[in-house]
């Protein structure tokens, strides 16, 4: 098995954030530090993260309504902090699918990093639906262009489910999208001239944020894990 997915079956990160370990020189394989991320490794092999063997971690999922002013990272240099705080865990927890410090809502937190890794992979497409709030009422041409796909400086985006829920000199949208490009939600409505005011993330496939009261989490029930496992293409342990 490839070292980045090797550390991401062991929980370490996600298969990203393991290349990313790797590449930097914190993963040694048999005391040797490596730095392919596509190393092939196996159970007989020692392999360590800053020098920690790994251990096997019990795979935790928890379903978190990050506030305004959280990080979506594990740590942050900067001292601010971060959505792993929020849950009462001692496993290595990394956020799948992260949301800016200026929005809020729904974050996964899992160890499961094959799960993550698939969650996140444009081939599955899975859903990610946000609550938005802009002012004033966007007009039926803004509202066609989000729909059907908007021109950004990195290409052209996927088209969006757009749901009005309500209009008037606030209004608020349910924007559905199938891509996690970076900030691609409010560059999307900055550029058909309604930059948002607001974002929170209500729903990422199966999971919806529901009456979570913001700054709280809760791990996912049996039912859910099993249609976000779906929603990554993977079978039931």
């Amino acid at each position: 098995m490839r070292l980045a997915k090797y550390l991401a079956h062991a929980g370490v990160a996600s298969r990203r954030a393991a290349e990313r370990l790797i590449a930097d020189g914190h993963v040694s394989v048999g005391g040797k530090r490596v730095t392919d991320p596509a190393r092939d490794v196996g159970d007989h092999d020692d392999v360590r993260v800053d020098g920690r063997p790994l251990e096997t971690e019990e795979r935790q999922y928890f379903l978190v309504n990050k506030p305004l002013g959280v990080v979506s990272t594990a740590s942050d240099p900067q001292g601010r902090p971060t959505v792993t705080e929020l849950v009462e865990s001692d496993a290595r927890l990394y956020p799948v699918g992260r949301l800016d410090t200026d929005s809020s809502g729904l974050v996964l937190l899992t160890n499961d990093g094959e799960l993550a890794n698939r969650l996140l992979h444009p081939r599955y497409e899975v859903p990610r639906t946000y609550r938005v709030q802009v002012s004033g009422s966007p007009s039926k041409r803004a509202l066609q262009e989000l729909r059907g796909g908007v021109e950004l400086e990195d290409g052209r985006t996927n088209p969006s489910r757009i749901r009005v829920v309500s209009g008037g000199r606030e209004s608020v949208l349910d924007v559905t999208v199938h891509e996690g490009r970076n900030r691609i939600v409010r560059r999307m409505f900055e550029a058909v001239g309604y930059p948002l005011r607001s974002l929170e993330r209500i729903a990422f496939g199966p999971l919806e944020l529901g009456r979570l009261r913001a700054g709280t989490a809760r791990r996912l029930r049996p039912h859910e894990l099993e249609q976000v496992r779906r929603a990554a293409g993977l079978g039931s342990d």
